[in-house]
């Protein structure tokens, strides 16, 4: 007999099984009974990125507080390909935009970039972090990726694992018939750079690296919101698990 699934979804930091109490926080207790109205013996789809999905019975519910307990597996942890996305944030809105789909999409690891264009100096990693749970829990997935901190692209390049493969995603390179058809699976990321475009030194850097791919989008310049969409499906259906 097929499960049903519960419509509502809540990412937890709390370890899932068999039987597991889980207490809510003040946030999701707010969500579940102020928000959405759900009562004692309500199901809700708790995840933690570690122990897929779990159909779980509300036992008490307050307006600080509750505890449900997990009945049963809904889904096990899927884990998305060993891709990271490297993007220099752009305006509030769109690098929101960015770290949600890259999260749909199936990027591993989110890593926010700053290069010598780069419009915006500083992130809120915490807030970046919560939009990623929140993509997570709205496209049904059961792994959300880590959203690190911004780093200047000359610190990530020197630290670079040569085993891990880099889609370099270069505006300069518009119709050049340049594809992943021959390239090998395995640790990959993809770069995407600012509205002001990579600086020479950084483009002839990054076209001597061992490791980088220099990748066209298409024939017309793309915004880097629209750019990472494109990157990740480009990648995501040559190497990746579309």
């Amino acid at each position: 007999m097929r499960l049903m699934k519960p419509k509502i979804r809540l990412y937890v930091d709390e370890p899932l099984g068999q039987g597991q109490a889980v207490p809510l926080s003040r946030e999701h207790a707010h969500y579940l009974f102020g928000v959405m109205r759900q009562q004692i013996g309500a199901r809700v789809a708790l995840f933690n990125g570690r122990d897929g999905e779990w159909s779980a019975e509300v036992v008490e519910a307050g307006k600080r507080g509750g505890l449900l307990v997990c009945m049963e597996q809904t889904a096990p942890l899927h884990m998305p390909p060993d891709l990271w996305l490297l993007f220099a944030p752009i305006k509030k809105a769109r690098t929101d935009f960015i770290v949600e789909k890259a999260a749909e999409m199936g990027a591993r690891r989110i890593v926010p970039v700053q290069t010598e264009f780069t419009n915006s100096e500083r992130i809120r990693q915490d807030r970046l972090q919560a939009h990623a749970v929140e993509a997570a829990e709205q496209c049904g997935g059961t792994f959300v990726p880590e959203v690190a901190d911004l780093v200047k692209l000359d610190r990530l390049l020197s630290d670079w694992d040569p085993e891990r493969q880099l889609m370099f995603c270069d505006e300069a390179e518009v119709g050049a018939a340049k594809t992943l058809a021959s390239a090998k699976p395995g640790p990959w990321a993809i770069l995407i750079g600012p509205e002001g475009g990579f600086s020479d030194a950084e483009r002839t850097r990054l076209q001597g690296l061992s490791f980088a791919h220099v990748v066209s989008l298409g024939p017309r310049i793309l915004r880097a919101d629209t750019a990472a969409v494109a990157a990740m499906t480009v990648w995501q259906q040559i190497l990746g698990d579309w």
